[in-house]
């Protein structure tokens, strides 16, 4: 039987979360962009000093999950100010939530969002909210399977190439 383990990332983990940053990032949206605008967006997004920062910072949470000690996916929030938009007090941002393509179709992107839902709740907070490219469809399949609502766009700039991405709300009860 597989052993599924999630631990808070702290600063002396940086390059482990930098390593599956990218290589997350890397499978799922190499394929659909240009070789140019993923190296800009991972030199930008996923470099040394940007990651170190985000752990720093106190408004974010990362998250590592291990599948038999092997690291799998991460998760990233946001609480208040360091949300990329909404920025109240009243809801949790998924920034990213990412699983190893190896990985993937073994609930393990579920135990990512139950540990959201879980601090959504110790927070009580009223959403969770996140923002997912509008031709990932895997995602945005997955986010309504578990009850996530659309709710408005937003553009996202990958390398020089802006986007769509949906944004998409778990309301709370």
């Amino acid at each position: 039987m597989a052993v599924i383990n999630l631990s808070s990332v702290s600063i002396n983990e940086v390059h482990k979360l930098i390593q599956i940053s990218i290589s997350t990032f890397e499978e799922t949206f190499a394929t659909q962009n240009t070789a140019k605008d993923m190296a800009d967006c991972i030199a930008t997004k996923f470099g040394h000093i940007s990651i170190s920062n985000e752990i720093n910072n106190p408004n974010s949470e990362f998250y590592l999950l291990t599948y038999n000690s092997i690291i799998a996916g991460y998760l990233k929030l946001n609480y208040g100010i360091a949300q990329t938009e909404l920025q109240t007090q009243n809801c949790i941002e998924i920034e990213r939530i990412y699983i190893l393509e190896a990985y993937k179709n073994q609930k393990l992107g579920t135990n990512l969002l139950q540990k959201a839902i879980e601090i959504a709740k110790q927070k009580k907070v009223n959403f969770i909210w996140l923002g997912v490219w509008e031709h990932n469809t895997k995602a945005l399949t997955f986010y309504t399977h578990k009850g996530f609502k659309a709710f408005a766009t937003h553009p996202y700039k990958l390398g020089n190439d802006v986007q769509m991405d949906i944004m998409m709300k778990l309301i709370m009860e």
